[in-house]
C-alpha cells in the first residue's frame, strides 16, 4: 500500500510540471517593456487596436482595453494566444507567434501589464 502511494506521488511530481507551462506572477514593468517593443505596433500603446500597422491590417487587431471582454479570458488563453499566435486560438492568422522570441515568464509578465489596460 505504501509502495503504491510513493509511486503514485512520483508520478504526479514527474508528470504534473508537464501538464501546463509553468506561469509565475507577471511583473507588469517587464510586461510593458516587451509589449510596447512587440505588440504595441498592431494593439496600440494604450491597446485599443489602433497601432500605427492596424490601418493595413484586416481583421483589425482586438481592443485589449474592453475590460469586460479581456476579463472573460483567462490568463492560460491569454498566455497561448501570445506564444502560439492567433491562428492557434482560432484568432487572426495575422497574429504571429512569440513563443521562439518570449520566455514564459516574458509572456506572463505581457499578460500582467495588458490586464492593467484592460478597464
Amino acid at each position: 500500500m505504501k509502495s503504491r502511494l510513493f509511486v503514485s506521488l512520483g508520478l504526479l511530481i514527474f508528470l504534473a510540471p508537464g501538464l501546463a507551462p509553468a506561469q509565475t506572477k507577471g511583473d507588469t514593468n517587464a510586461g510593458k517593456a516587451k509589449y510596447d517593443a512587440i505588440c504595441a505596433g498592431c494593439h496600440g500603446a494604450a491597446g485599443k487596436g489602433d497601432g500605427a500597422a492596424a490601418a493595413i491590417l484586416n481583421p483589425k487587431p482586438g481592443d485589449i482595453s474592453d475590460g469586460k471582454a479581456m476579463q472573460a479570458l483567462s490568463d492560460m488563453y491569454l498566455f497561448d494566444l501570445i506564444k502560439n499566435g492567433g491562428a492557434s486560438q482560432k484568432k487572426s492568422p495575422i497574429m504571429p507567434a512569440n513563443g521562439k522570441k518570449l520566455n514564459d515568464q516574458q509572456i506572463s509578465d505581457i499578460i500582467a501589464y495588458i490586464r492593467t489596460l484592460a478597464k
